[in-house]
């Protein structure tokens, strides 16, 4: 019965990451058919939700392997750091970096 709990708690979980991917990109989306400001292609929303998927992954391999403790938050604060700098990156280019396209 434990197992299939696990099982069920981390299928369900997975959905969720998923849920919240598909709703934080359907925002551009949705801005697009109301506003000619927001100009994303193909490759925008790939990258977007790749770079959201991913941090949600990572943020649920370290909830799974990492009960409690200093540790875990230190890793997922840092997991959510990378998420933002890496975002910010790509919106604005704040490190002036060619992986922003400047």
């Amino acid at each position: 019965m434990k197992i299939q709990e696990t099982l069920s708690s981390g299928k369900l979980r997975i959905i969720v990451i998923l849920t919240i991917t598909a709703t934080i990109l359907a925002i551009p989306l949705i801005a697009m058919q109301f506003t000619n400001e927001v100009k994303w292609n193909l490759t925008d929303f790939a990258t977007a939700g790749a770079l959201l998927l991913s941090t949600g992954l990572a943020i649920e391999l370290v909830i799974r392997n990492l009960k409690t403790g200093t540790l875990r938050t230190i890793i997922l604060v840092a997991i959510l750091l990378a998420l933002f700098l890496i975002w910010a990156e790509l919106a604005v280019g704040i490190f002036g970096t060619p992986f922003a396209g400047s």
